[in-house]
């Protein structure tokens, strides 16, 4: 496919996605994301050819203007939509398929300084949505659904829509995972530490009764 033949399919996405858009030459010269998109474009051809520092001056350049940051290693089908975009992060060996779409705060990303094919795998489809973090080596399944805050750390099987933190299936292929996600109930790991320190005092301040009457018991009896 031409250039603006890519280009103008990128636009008409917009338009399919963002009710807002009114005329290619608003999405043209305002959509952030489109920006993104083919700044890494270009960022992604100088990287395959080795041209590496030029590859990054491109990417950081497009980050500062657009709030979004790409690493030009990263692979990206067709009809990717970045919508808003600001504060995106997507990294060196994340592959992204076709009709892809991710919201505001996307971070995929990694979970340490491994070598190797480190970000996730996102399949045709798929739907990231504000704020959450794919983090790992991980796949998101064709047509799967990642809620919003959501923090997934394992594979998304096909047609599955995950929520919470951890991420959890709750959907798959129309049909519902779990009827018992109450959000209200969320593990809270400091307050688990807080009950865990009362146990702990508790059993203290029995073993220090206990002494006390031992000791008053002796008293008694000298």
């Amino acid at each position: 496919m031409g250039l603006f033949k890519r280009m103008k399919e990128d636009m008409d996405v917009v338009f399919e996605q963002d009710p807002a858009a009114r005329t290619y030459f608003e999405v043209f010269l305002t959509y952030s994301g489109l920006h993104a998109i083919w700044s890494h474009r270009l960022a992604h051809a100088f990287y395959k050819r080795n041209f590496f520092f030029i590859a990054r001056v491109i990417s950081q350049v497009s980050r500062f203007f657009t709030g979004i940051e790409i690493h030009p290693g990263a692979k990206i089908g067709r009809r990717f939509f970045i919508d808003h975009g600001m504060g995106v992060v997507i990294g060196e060996t994340c592959e992204i398929g076709n009709n892809v779409t991710v919201f505001q705060g996307v971070t995929l990303g990694g979970t340490g300084k491994e070598k190797g094919k480190r970000h996730p795998t996102i399949k045709d489809n798929a739907l990231i949505a504000t704020g959450a973090k794919v983090l790992g080596s991980i796949t998101i399944g064709e047509s799967s659904k990642v809620g919003g805050g959501s923090v997934v750390l394992h594979d998304v099987p096909d047609h599955s829509t995950v929520v919470g933190i951890p991420g959890r299936v709750v959907v798959q292929n129309g049909e519902k995972v779990r009827r018992d996600l109450d959000h209200h109930k969320m593990p809270d790991p400091v307050a688990d530490k807080c009950d865990h320190l009362q146990a702990e005092i508790n059993a203290l301040r029995e073993e220090i009764a206990k002494l006390k009457e031992g000791k008053q018991n002796v008293d008694k009896t000298l």
